[in-house]
């Protein structure tokens, strides 16, 4: 089965109110069974703005701060399953590193930033969320003020119903992407890959000519024709029956992270390195990999299909693993206190 309806973008958005999106019966992907107390004003969703916990419908940020003016900041993802949280210690080893090299300081302590985190997720009561944590240059008392010393820095937590990057019925029946041909991936000397990052400009243009082109999604390349990521997701190619990634111009990613760390468990070979252009078309199987969407199948690229034109056999064992570490006890999980 081959997804064709590209008609929405490339993060499907979630109705207020609404908590789930559709799920193919029967497949790795399911929601909980739960209602929300909507007694609460916090049902739903929760931000932690300035210091205090608001319903996610009233968050506001300043105009004046640099993040929003500058994309001064760094931030991450990470996401709530089943009422467990994934992997959010690396979450936060990333957002602080990203933050240290960017010289922000988030003010808090990585146990700090946790609680409130998880504490997001507990008053929203949802046990299926998309958790962002952003740190930002901030403001200062003088709007507009261009002093950077003069800035307190600012950190906005919101936790929300699980957004997905790719809706569950295309990680399980796979989707489609294209090769940009009017966009290359800003280069890793310009802006750094290794910190996340709201500068989409070339990742925008990539989705909008994704769309101009009938595929759902972009695998942008970089200016020596070597793979880099797409908009908002590691890519992962198999080539007779071996695993490769980007070294360069992309992010190291946390749900990457964990695909090789499937893999090694498989036994299946996997390494980061340069992945040019003539790999890319010639894989076996292709993956986008993201927190907003865990493992999902590439079946064509720029309208060719790739292997066999379905979800890959090496693809499909990992992603089907993916989801079963949400619910099994491990480090990587951490039950949310409802």
């Amino acid at each position: 089965m081959t997804v064709t309806d590209t008609g929405k973008s490339n993060l499907v958005a979630v109705e207020p109110g609404a908590i789930r999106e559709d799920t193919p019966p029967g497949s790795v992907i399911q929601y909980s069974d739960y209602e929300l107390d909507t007694s609460s004003p916090y049902a739903g969703g929760v931000a932690w703005i300035e210091g205090e916990f608001i319903p996610a419908e009233d968050a506001r940020i300043s105009i004046f701060d640099t993040g929003f003016g500058h994309s001064d900041l760094t931030y991450t993802v990470a996401h709530v399953w089943h009422g467990n949280i994934f992997r959010l210690g690396d979450h936060l080893d990333r957002l602080l590193d990203g933050a240290r090299k960017l010289r922000l300081d988030a003010g808090m302590s990585k146990d700090e930033l946790a609680e409130i985190t998880k504490k997001c997720v507990s008053m929203s009561q949802l046990r299926e969320s998309f958790v962002n944590l952003t740190v930002t240059r901030g403001y200062g008392r003088r709007k507009g003020e261009k002093d950077l010393s003069k800035l307190t820095h600012q950190v906005y937590i919101y936790a929300i119903p699980y957004l997905w990057a790719f809706p569950p019925s295309e990680q399980i029946f796979g989707t489609t992407a294209v090769v940009p041909r009017h966009v290359r991936r800003a280069g890793r000397n310009t802006v750094d890959p290794t910190i996340k990052n709201y500068q989409w400009g070339d990742l925008t243009a990539a989705s909008f000519e994704a769309k101009d082109r009938g595929a759902r999604t972009a695998i942008l390349l970089d200016s020596d024709n070597c793979v880099a990521e797409g908009p908002g997701f590691n890519v992962c190619i198999v080539k007779d029956g071996v695993l490769a990634s980007p070294s360069r111009n992309a992010l190291p990613g946390i749900t990457r992270k964990t695909v090789f760390e499937i893999a090694d468990a498989m036994g299946i070979e996997a390494t980061l390195r340069d992945v040019t252009s003539h790999e890319l078309y010639e894989a076996d199987e292709i993956m986008a990999v993201t927190t907003a969407g865990g493992v999902t199948p590439i079946n064509t690229l720029d309208g060719e299909p790739i292997g066999s034109g379905a979800p890959g056999p090496m693809t499909v064992a990992i992603r089907d693993r993916f989801w079963a570490l949400m619910d099994e006890p491990s480090p990587l999980i951490e039950a949310i206190e409802y």
